[in-house]
């Protein structure tokens, strides 16, 4: 794409803000496109932790950053649904494989929504109750987005024993 093309792109776009009783939502939109950008941030105070979220929700993709406490980017997970067993593969693009904090997020994610998923976090590795509160609230969220459904009554839950 050229310079010129790019800017035309670029000069096409609008941002329209909204706002949720939780944080800020905004939406990127691309004239003339089906392509939509949902971008939401918000901050929940947990446990004498302040947790920083940010979800931007792409067309066949979420991507998903948590900040414990600061507002350092951490590592950086991507995961997706492989075919044809249709198991979930994660793998790190920034960051070391010895912390898996940000993989179990991510892996669950793509289990929830059926998506691509990037996942960022900087939520210690030895702290198992903040990921779990994290991904809690996440979860909430991500629902109330409609981005999670819900699991129709009577149906089965599965688990990794099945």
């Amino acid at each position: 794409m050229a310079s010129k093309e790019l800017d035309t792109s670029f000069s096409e776009l609008l941002v329209t803000e909204g706002s949720d009783s939780v944080g800020q939502s905004n939406k990127l939109e691309g004239q003339g496109s089906n392509d939509d950008a949902q971008i939401t941030c918000f901050t929940e105070d947990l446990h004498d932790v302040t947790f920083h979220f940010q979800i931007i929700k792409l067309t066949k993709q979420i991507y998903v950053w948590i900040g414990c406490n600061t507002a350092k980017f951490g590592h950086l997970y991507a995961a997706a649904i492989t075919r044809p067993n249709k198991t979930v593969a994660v793998t790190p693009v920034l960051g070391g494989t010895s912390d898996n904090t940000g993989s179990g997020i991510a892996r669950r994610l793509v289990l929830k929504t059926g998506l691509n998923i990037i996942v960022a976090c900087n939520i210690p590795k030895d702290s198992p109750t903040l990921e779990v509160t994290a991904e809690r609230k996440l979860f909430e969220k991500l629902k109330s987005l409609g981005y999670i459904k819900p699991r129709p009554e009577g149906l089965p839950v599965r688990s990794a024993h099945n």
